[in-house]
């Protein structure tokens, strides 16, 4: 369970990740996670991998992950969900962030959330709602493309859910938001079918008040 500072119930939520993904917490324990999943990984590696290389591809796979870690953590993320097994022999260039609760000014003084999402979806392309374990959340989705002078190296999928936090005052809200780095020339259905597994995943989304 991951918790969720606010001042009233729910205390936090649930999310099942889809088959072969892991889950590195942000706050605290990340490094164990970190060194739990590059052990994994290492134990993997194929019959035939050199010995003498394991301990540079020990040394990328830590690299690596703690560059995604600390883009996370840097948005404010508070939990990682990472595919760390290969899919038909790929592992699937993706992750998903749950990041810290944050608090979003009433539209009006007597509005709840339902104002807010109603305003933010009327300036978001492509945005709409879903239900998340009994909450109305707002759900937007875009392509992202390569900028270099913005700090985009990979152009890349991308979905974000903003959920309300029930009986919060002030109101916050949590935000899941889903990446996929997009190859030149891949098929744009193989996207989609990622954005599905993402929407599955939110799909599973319980509150926890215990």
């Amino acid at each position: 369970m991951t918790t969720v500072e606010c001042r009233q119930s729910p205390r936090g939520f649930n999310l099942v990740p889809p088959p072969g993904w892991d889950v590195i917490p942000l706050r605290t324990g990340t490094r164990e996670a970190m060194d739990r999943i590059v052990r994994k990984a290492v134990a993997q590696l194929p019959p035939g991998f050199p010995k003498d290389d394991i301990p540079k591809a020990r040394l990328k796979l830590t690299q690596e992950m703690k560059k995604v870690v600390r883009r996370a953590g840097a948005k404010g993320g508070m939990t990682l969900y990472l595919p760390t097994e290969p899919l038909h022999g790929v592992v699937l260039p993706a992750s998903i962030v749950a990041s810290e609760p944050i608090e979003i000014p009433r539209v009006r003084p007597n509005s709840g959330p339902a104002a807010v999402l109603a305003a933010l979806a009327s300036v978001t392309p492509d945005a709409g709602t879903r239900e998340l374990d009994g909450v109305a959340a707002l759900r937007f989705e875009r392509d992202i493309p390569a900028n270099g002078d913005e700090g985009v190296d990979v152009a890349h999928r991308q979905v974000e859910y903003l959920v309300p936090i029930p009986d919060s005052a002030p109101n916050r809200y949590l935000t899941f938001s889903f990446s996929a780095l997009i190859a030149p020339g891949s098929d744009p259905a193989f996207y989609d079918t990622l954005v599905e597994l993402f929407d599955a995943v939110m799909g599973t989304f319980r509150w926890a008040y215990a």
